[in-house]
């Protein structure tokens, strides 16, 4: 009996390797551990991990900020977010690249985005909110954010 030729049937072979593909892939996520956060030499907890790529690391803003001593709000009419440390003031939304720097029109590199109610951004936002330093360690797995003026007991003050 011959099919009709617009119908695709897979053969064994294709099925095993498309199972032992999605195996092996399940595995390496399960066993794989997300990057940690360190701010000022303090390991930060928080209920979701950074976002890695290989272009850098996406932080959730609010957890990063209020560990360097800013205050983050979140307007849920507007959608807007603030970022207030000292006299600076950032000020974005969630799928912009359009923000406000202390009253001046920015463009972000990425758009902040949200992972399980959580605002992650980039750490060049993190870094321009702040006026901090932040560096991902792909090889060790970890973002680490350093504020200016804050000594870090044990680190060379030139290390990130």
């Amino acid at each position: 009996m011959s099919r009709p030729p617009s119908e695709f049937v897979p053969s064994g072979r294709l099925i095993a390797a498309t199972a032992v593909t999605a195996l092996v892939a399940s595995a390496a996520l399960a066993l794989a551990t997300p990057a940690t956060i360190s701010v000022d030499g303090q390991r930060l907890a928080s209920d979701v991990p950074p976002v890695t790529t290989p272009a850098g690391a996406y932080l959730p803003l609010r957890a990063v900020a209020e560990a360097a001593g800013a205050q983050t709000t979140f307007d849920t009419a507007t959608g807007e977010i603030v970022v207030r440390r000292g006299t600076d003031v950032l000020t974005m939304h969630a799928g912009s690249t359009a923000a406000t720097m202390n009253g001046h029109t920015v463009a972000l590199g990425h758009a902040p985005f949200t992972v399980h109610g959580r605002t992650m951004v980039a750490g060049a936002t993190v870094a321009a909110a702040l006026g901090s330093t932040v560096r991902f360690d792909a090889k060790h797995s970890r973002v680490i954010v350093r504020t200016p003026g804050v000594v870090v007991a044990g680190a060379a003050d030139d290390e990130p």
